[in-house]
């Protein structure tokens, strides 16, 4: 079996707490047979961190670059340029029975669904963990680590283009530098969650998280086409298989699906409604020499649209709530970072003023159908719904607590 091959960076911390300079050894991962054996020799740790690179501005999805690992204070480096299928990482990563690492990981959960239809098993994001013990949300990596290790990282491959090769010395030290301080980070902030026995919170987020992740791989985001909120149901429908074909071309040429079809061109030609040809290439955008080729797929897109049945046409989302009163719903975001403050949670993680204006409209004008708001369900439920409907029944009060503070706000029995 092939052995990885084991290098060497030494480099020079800023900063911090630990000697003046240090070597990292790292595993250079550059085979499938390399990929292989470094999976099976981790498998048993109880702790995985990781991190990747990538580059999003050209291709339908972020092309995966590069993958860091920490297990064990064993690093790693795995390059998908050499190794073309990274799966096998990937299913160990969903593989139930360990403390996977990450931060800010919506990247990372992607390409875990993507490479094996599941999500991260035992998935431990610092950046959202921080926000359940009342640090800054969304903290940077940089800035957590700072706050925690006392270290400084390495800034300079910031703006780096990781699809390139050969890596630099200064490019890799960049990448092992995002890994080497999780099992610390995870230690003292799951120490923290302890303590304010928030491990089922967090771990309902981690799934609420995950989840949305997945769905959005999978759900079809027509109605976010900019400038179609005040179309009629047919053009909604066109606007909707105007968006299929885009997604679908974008799929097959591996490039951002505006740059395929602006939306502006979207909403155009479902308010025009033509299947004419010539008619499409006259819209100003429309004549560019990308779409010679794509005239009559698109006009046969919006055919489609027209012949849709009217009972199969989407509907316009319902309008405002008549009964949510601007103030009373500034008073209530407010709040939230009242609750927050009280609570030891970053107010960002708990909800924002949509959340609000979704509570207000389920609570004082709820139709039939509504879902649960967000701030009635789980952990959420627990600490903002009920004080949110103890304050609407004016069973709460608020006070000045103590001016000097940043939220000198709470709530108290009247």
């Amino acid at each position: 079996m092939a052995e990885s091959r084991l290098f060497s960076l030494k480099v020079t911390p800023r900063n911090s707490i630990v000697p003046s300079s240090l070597t990292l050894q790292y595993d250079s991962i550059n085979t499938a047979e390399e990929l292989k054996q470094f999976c099976s020799e981790i498998a048993g740790c109880k702790q995985i961190g990781f991190d990747t690179e990538f580059v999003s501005e050209d291709t339908y999805r972020p092309q995966l670059c590069l993958i860091q690992v920490a297990a064990d204070g064993r690093l790693a480096i795995i390059d998908p340029e050499y190794v073309e299928d990274t799966t096998p990482f990937w299913n160990l990563l969903a593989e139930p029975g360990r403390i996977v690492i990450a931060h800010a990981a919506r990247e990372e959960c992607r390409f875990c669904y993507r490479f094996t239809g599941k999500p991260i098993a035992g998935l431990f994001d610092t950046q959202l963990a921080a926000g359940f013990v009342g640090m800054e949300f969304p903290a940077s990596l940089g800035n957590l680590v700072q706050r925690l290790v006392n270290k400084t990282l390495p800034k300079g491959e910031t703006r780096t283009n990781w699809g390139r090769r050969p890596l630099s010395k200064d490019q890799i030290t960049y990448a092992l530098n995002d890994v080497v301080d999780l099992s610390e980070m995870h230690d003292k902030l799951a120490a923290m969650v302890s303590e304010l026995e928030r491990e089922s919170w967090l771990e309902e987020e981690t799934a609420v998280f995950q989840q949305k992740v997945m769905d959005a791989e999978t759900r079809e985001n027509w109605r976010r086409v900019s400038g179609s909120s005040g179309l009629n149901a047919r053009q909604l429908e066109t606007v909707r298989q105007l968006w299929l074909w885009r997604e679908n071309r974008a799929k097959n040429i591996d490039r951002l699906p505006r740059r395929v079809l602006r939306d502006d061109l979207i909403v155009e030609l479902a308010k025009r409604g033509s299947t004419d040809q010539n008619k499409i290439k006259n819209i100003r955008g429309m004549e560019r020499r990308g779409f010679n080729d794509h005239y009559g797929d698109i006009a046969a897109a919006i055919q489609t649209a027209l012949d849709t049945p009217e009972a199969d046409l989407p509907r316009r989302p319902r309008g405002s709530r008549r009964v949510v009163s601007p103030m009373l719903s500034q008073f209530l975001s407010t709040s939230i970072a009242c609750i927050s403050r009280q609570q030891k949670l970053a107010p960002p993680i708990v909800g924002n003023a949509d959340d609000v204006r979704e509570l207000m409209g389920y609570e004082l004008d709820r139709r039939k159908g509504d879902p649960t708001p967000a701030l009635l369900k789980g952990w959420r439920g627990d600490i903002v719904g009920k004080t949110f409907r103890r304050l609407l029944a004016g069973d709460l009060a608020i006070r000045v607590a103590n001016v000097k503070e940043t939220q000198p706000l709470e709530f108290i029995e009247p």
